[in-house]
């Protein structure tokens, strides 16, 4: 029902990129610039200024954006909603997490997800964000909420909700006082690391890439895979470790653990809602609608 030229220019607008906003509606890039044409002169106005390859919104541009987001929404919840009194809310669903995801975001949402929807059977596999996208490609799973960065060309991503790396140690370690560090001294510190293949891994090595530190650079002290014996190993020792804000929320309000903030960077990221590419049916629809609307 939604006006199909204005979900071309409400993903062109969020992307500012013609080839991406092709990629995810799964039309052709002139496809997309024919559309937004369409709509500049119904509008009697530009939407974008090009730039070579770079495009940002106009005035007029970011008005309609604002306006499009919403009527996205409203179109989101009827769609939601009307699932809600059909068939479709029947059936399994097989949901593939990683481990930070599983533990400290996602069963909130399934305990109200089941209890709106009975009927719909659900399991959840937990495990490294690389391990859940093969699980996803090989169609043993029907969807994946992962952290880290989008990886495989022929998955499609969705943000569903921001998040947060920070570093942090034990309220009771005074080796650090100040609340917040230069870059440099990361290489001083005895570090609690994630195995390969996961995603918060991957998030720390790149960043930390970017600001000219390998991650071989850090002393690490220890290697654990997850995120509850990392913080039991933290609160037993002076080390430091890169967590998810979602999930030391209950240390920080007993003041077990603290945040040191590191000058210039920042490792912020989103929880992937992943399928694979032309893959989406109504119950994965409705689980991602379910969250985006809690």
């Amino acid at each position: 029902m939604f006006d199909f030229r204005l979900k071309v220019f409400y993903i062109t607008a969020k992307r500012l990129n013609f080839t991406k906003a092709a990629e995810e509606l799964f039309i052709s890039q002139p496809a997309v610039s024919k559309h937004i044409h369409e709509i500049e002169q119904y509008y009697e106005t530009k939407l974008f200024d090009r730039n070579g390859t770079k495009i940002k919104l106009t005035q007029a541009g970011l008005l309609l954006y604002k306006h499009t987001e919403k009527l996205m929404d409203i179109y989101r919840d009827i769609d939601f909603e009307i699932a809600a009194l059909s068939d479709h809310s029947k059936g399994e669903l097989r949901i593939g997490a990683s481990t930070t995801v599983a533990q400290y975001f996602l069963p909130k949402y399934i305990a109200s997800f089941k209890e709106k929807f009975p009927d719909i059977n659900v399991t959840l596999i937990s495990n490294n964000t690389e391990i859940i996208e093969n699980l996803l490609t090989e169609n043993k799973i029907d969807l994946g909420v992962v952290e880290g960065q989008p990886n495989h060309q022929n998955l499609k991503y969705t943000c569903l909700v921001k998040d947060e790396i920070v570093l942090c140690t034990r309220s009771k370690n005074k080796e650090i006082s100040k609340p917040n560090i230069k870059i440099e001294e990361l290489k001083k510190l005895p570090f609690i690391l994630r195995e390969a293949g996961s995603g918060s891994l991957d998030i720390i090595a790149s960043q930390l890439k970017r600001n000219r530190i390998n991650l071989s650079e850090l002393k690490k002290e220890i290697e654990l895979q997850s995120t509850e014996s990392i913080k039991s190993y933290l609160l037993n020792s002076n080390t430091y470790a890169f967590l998810s804000i979602h999930s030391i929320f209950k240390e920080l309000k007993d003041n077990e653990l603290k945040i040191i903030d590191i000058k210039g960077l920042d490792f912020e990221r989103c929880f992937y809602g992943v399928i694979n590419q032309g893959d989406q049916n109504k119950l994965q629809e409705l689980f991602f609608n379910h969250i985006a609307s809690s």
